[in-house]
């Protein structure tokens, strides 16, 4: 058995790798991106490949070559049940949807003329958000119908620009100011927007967002989120908290690990989803409703990794607690990967 392994720093991958070392697991480095890679996999019996939602070479072909490896009889992480949603919201509001998940209310619309006229008749305030984008970069309140009508209207029109400098620069102030960040990850988006021929090769290459227009429900009295991670028959958990003055928990950086911070009705409801979806791995996002209800709002296999050894311990999907001296997810997603081959 051998197991082929895209390397990509900051990702799943390096611990991919340091386990396959320790217990003797036969692994080969490859490249996704390289013409022959379906080649290069013939002597293997699985592919990992942690790809990103931030690479637009990832987003163009990740999922259409994840689905022609599986045709050729190669398991792979992620399998195609487990990212063909990934960092596309719509795509989770009718998966969610369809096996009638707590769901926070979402309203996708594909003509402005229908958005408006929605917009018109609902309550608000209504939480705005583009499909794709992590850390809640792509997530607005609008607060009024004035509001929401300029956001349908940039969406069927000139649409979002995949990087806006202002914004970014916004967010890593904060970070600057809670020590958290850098002068340099301040003044880098100046940089990139009025130097630089393009500020990103994701910018650049995807274009603006536009065509649909996507809300959600917003829930108040939230000052965090509860993110419960599954890997097959094992759950871990973290809380979130707000930004300062903001209903954004996603990308705030303030996040608890303690078990005792966890709602574990959370964690039974991600175990309960999962058994339906059969995802290899995937990350569920809650919050509480004004009966305390927990509600999901997005869902993602590509959660960021290392950050995640600080958690305390994990769930079995019995709902047995187990403290943290065999945490290990990186080498879950390998156990669960080999029993399949």
């Amino acid at each position: 058995m051998k197991i082929a392994i895209h390397n990509r720093a900051g990702s799943f991958s390096e611990g991919w790798i340091q386990y396959c070392k320790l217990n003797n697991i036969e692994y080969k480095i490859v490249n996704a991106y390289d013409n022959d890679i379906v080649d290069q996999l013939n002597d293997c019996d699985a592919f990992m490949w942690h790809f990103h939602h931030g690479d637009y070479r990832d987003m163009k072909f990740a999922r259409s070559l994840i689905k022609s490896l599986e045709s050729k009889g190669i398991k792979t992480f992620p399998n195609t049940n487990t990212c063909w949603h990934f960092d596309d919201k719509i795509a989770q509001k009718y998966l969610l949807e369809a096996i009638n998940a707590p769901l926070a209310p979402t309203y996708v619309f594909y003509t402005e003329e229908e958005a408006i006229e929605w917009a018109k008749s609902t309550t608000y305030p209504k939480v705005f958000k583009l499909k794709g984008g992590a850390g809640a970069s792509n997530v607005k309140l609008a607060r009024n119908l004035k509001e929401a009508t300029d956001l349908i209207k940039k969406s069927f029109r000139n649409g979002f620009k995949q990087y806006r400098w202002k914004e970014v620069m916004k967010e890593e102030f904060r970070k600057y100011k809670n020590g958290n960040g850098s002068l340099k990850a301040v003044i880098r988006p100046i940089y990139l927007n009025f130097f630089k021929k393009f500020p990103t090769e994701f910018a650049h290459y995807h274009g603006n967002e536009c065509g649909y227009a996507y809300f959600q429900e917003f829930i108040p009295n939230n000052n965090c989120d509860i993110r419960i991670c599954i890997v097959g028959d094992k759950a871990f958990g973290l809380k979130r908290l707000t930004r300062e003055n903001d209903f954004r928990a996603s990308g705030s950086g303030n996040i608890i690990y303690r078990k005792e911070e966890i709602d574990e009705r959370c964690v039974k409801i991600a175990f309960e989803i999962n058994k339906k979806l059969n995802m290899q791995s995937i990350a569920y996002d809650f919050v509480f409703d004004a009966d305390n209800n927990p509600l999901i709002v997005e869902i993602s296999y590509g959660y960021a990794g290392p950050a995640y050894k600080r958690c305390e311990g994990y769930w079995t999907d019995d709902m047995q607690w187990h403290t943290g001296e065999n945490f290990n997810f990186c080498g879950w997603i390998i156990n669960n990967l080999i029993k399949t081959i």
